[in-house]
């Protein structure tokens, strides 16, 4: 298990430096002067020198690019371009309304496809079995985007039961539930689908295993041999499944957190890209790239830590 995690984490560490190489250089092979970007057209001669002296684009890219890295390595990803205040300060107050987010969207969206996928496996061919199907590849081709706007539309415009915009008020736990419903829901749907069909298909090729037949054989009821014991075997591959699922509704949150105006991660890389205010792109698009790779990370080695088959495997 040592040997896999160090090299499970070995690799996770090349990704995640190989995502700092292709972050600094996408922004520098940006079109158009990053100077007149970031300043507008009437920046004085002046002011145009002292940012060029402090953002270090009069260095060669390769003095750039170290200092960049070292900066990631101290924690220090630069300041906001407009408010001079410290990137990471501003990336920290935006992550937790994004990890709540993907949290309960995932956490509901795994419980529901879990149920659904052991339902089905249990009367495969059945018309229960068909009609879950129906559901989980209909929640899988519906993209976040489009259940955000008619969520939206029909529970907080038309039916007026829930708020439309913003996370709540500080404070007010109800309040923050009740603006966390409808992103959650649009959020997770999709993965419904990914989780039920995941498990449906495990399940089914576990129950054929001998272990299954030999507590089937005891009398065990149908239930007990499902949950108890053949869902511990087939659950192995949709951990791996959430954890990368974990990453992308980080990235998929950005439609929802735009959608309903709540102050996360995606809302805030979105609306640094339309002010052109490139170093919080910069340590908005790398703090979610870490994620992903971590969330990665964490499933690959829980997943190894209950198969030993994975560990041996290498």
């Amino acid at each position: 298990m040592l040997t896999y995690a160090i090299q499970r984490i070995g690799l996770a560490f090349v990704i995640v430096l190989l995502v700092i190489f292709a972050l600094f250089v996408m922004i520098h092979f940006i079109p158009g002067d990053p100077v007149a970007i970031a300043l507008g057209p009437r920046a004085t001669p002046e002011i145009e020198a002292r940012f060029i002296a402090k953002m270090r684009l009069d260095e060669p890219l390769y003095v750039q690019f170290f200092a960049f890295l070292s900066g990631i390595f101290r924690g220090d990803l630069g300041n906001d371009i407009f408010s001079e205040r410290p990137v990471t300060t501003i990336l920290f107050e935006a992550l937790p309304y994004t990890m709540i987010l993907a949290a309960v969207s995932m956490a509901w969206a795994a419980a529901l496809g879990i149920f659904l996928g052991c339902f089905s496996a249990a009367r495969p061919n059945s018309w229960i079995d068909r009609i879950t199907g129906v559901i989980s590849i209909g929640t899988i081709t519906v993209p976040s985007f489009v259940v955000s706007i008619y969520v939206l539309i029909i529970f907080a415009v038309f039916l007026k039961w829930l708020p439309v915009i913003g996370a709540g008020e500080p404070g007010d736990f109800w309040d923050q539930v009740q603006h966390l419903i409808l992103p959650a829901f649009a959020v997770g749907l999709g993965w419904v689908g990914y989780v039920a069909r995941m498990v449906r298909a495990s399940m089914l090729e576990v129950i054929g295993e001998n272990h299954i037949r030999a507590a089937r054989s005891f009398g065990l009821p149908h239930r007990v041999v499902i949950y108890r014991y053949a869902l511990k075997v087939a659950i192995l591959p949709t951990i791996t499944l959430l954890g990368v699922g974990f990453g992308n509704l980080l990235s998929g949150a950005v439609f929802a957190e735009i959608i309903f105006s709540r102050p996360g991660i995606g809302k805030l890389i979105f609306d640094m890209v339309i002010t052109r205010n490139f170093p919080v792109v910069q340590g908005g698009v790398l703090v979610t790239a870490i994620l992903y790779v971590s969330t990665t990370l964490l499933a690959d080695l829980l997943t190894a830590s209950l198969d030993p088959r994975i560990r041996k495997g290498l």
